[in-house]
């Protein structure tokens, strides 16, 4: 009897993109939060509290896209026809902020210019993964065992409004993160942006939340079914009670709590999503199983998986842990 590992690699996928969206997401915000501060010496602050870390955090992002097309190679081949464009899109943005992180500091270096590179970089990569995301809810068109769309169905409004939506909460993500690590003038600024953002990330949860089953008749059909409606019931209340947490750590002065609040958020909506549309990997059609590779690929795998997972996850745990603590004017990794 052939052990089924498919739920442990949908596992393991999840966590990548789970954790790269926590963690690449605030320091993207970081870069979007560019646009709302301009003096240099702030911004040198901010690139500051991510520089150590941020290339490590996309590590997450090549686990996952590597282990879709190793694990589930029929889902890749519907998924990325579909998001072409988005993905080249977040690819370029990654690649102009990660350029900008090295050079900014150069001499004689045009710092306006990498300044530009590195927000607008940060913009167009969480808008592109934002539309990815709506892409994912809406689902994709399939015949047989082929995308049946085009690389252009993502430019319509639910996907437009997801995008949007991951703007606003990335940059929630990036000043409760820079709240947490700075000081002075700029945490205080880092707080005010933060309430905002939190207003507006509450607002976009809202409009997808009614959107997404007036739309998707299965995703209604999961969501309000009974007993489903029990299980998704505790929601929107913990969504709540994280809002309020989430202000009430601003308001008293304390620093790491918002940005775990903010971070709280994120995971309820991301686990909303995986459960409405388990157990299928392209929905709405194709299913882990029906995408899955050969179980002896599977099991191949897996083996090195279980040895580089936790190397993994003890870096990143420990990295943080070395570069912990306020980041003030002056510092730098170099």
């Amino acid at each position: 009897m052939t052990l089924d590992l498919v739920p442990l690699w949908a596992f393991i996928l999840s966590l990548a993109v789970l954790m790269y969206v926590l963690l690449d997401g605030f320091d993207l915000g970081v870069g979007i939060l560019f646009f709302f501060r301009r003096h240099d010496k702030d911004r040198d602050v901010m690139v500051a509290s991510v520089a150590p870390i941020w290339d490590f955090n996309e590590t997450w992002l090549i686990l996952g896209g590597g282990g879709l097309l190793a694990m589930f190679p029929l889902a890749f081949a519907v998924i990325v026809p579909a998001v072409y464009f988005p993905i080249l899109l977040m690819l370029l943005g990654l690649l102009f902020r990660g350029v900008a992180f090295e050079f900014r500091d150069a001499p004689e270096a045009r710092k306006h210019w990498w300044n530009a590179a590195f927000a607008y970089g940060s913009l167009i990569a969480t808008f592109a993964q934002g539309v990815v995301l709506g892409n994912f809810i809406r689902g994709f068109p399939v015949e047989g065992r082929s995308f049946s769309g085009t690389s252009w169905d993502w430019i319509a409004p639910f996907q437009l409004l997801t995008g949007l939506g991951l703007l606003v909460g990335y940059s929630l993500l990036g000043a409760t993160w820079l709240y947490m690590k700075t000081e002075g003038e700029l945490q205080a600024w880092a707080r005010r942006m933060s309430r905002w953002f939190l207003l507006g990330l509450l607002a976009f949860i809202v409009m997808v939340s009614v959107w997404t089953p007036l739309e998707e008749p299965r995703i209604a059909e999961r969501w309000f079914s009974f007993p489903n409606l029990l299980y998704f019931s505790p929601v929107p209340i913990l969504t709540v009670v994280l809002a309020w947490l989430l202000l009430w750590a601003l308001n008293k002065g304390r620093d790491v709590l918002p940005f775990l609040c903010a971070m709280g958020l994120f995971f309820l909506s991301y686990t909303g999503l995986i459960i409405s549309i388990w157990p299928y990997v392209a929905p709405p059609s194709i299913t882990l199983w029906d995408a899955a590779a050969p179980p002896m690929a599977q099991q191949f795998l897996m083996v090195g998986t279980m040895f580089l997972l936790p190397v993994i996850l003890l870096y990143v745990f420990w990295s943080y842990w070395v570069f912990r603590g306020k980041v003030r004017a002056g510092m730098s990794y170099h």
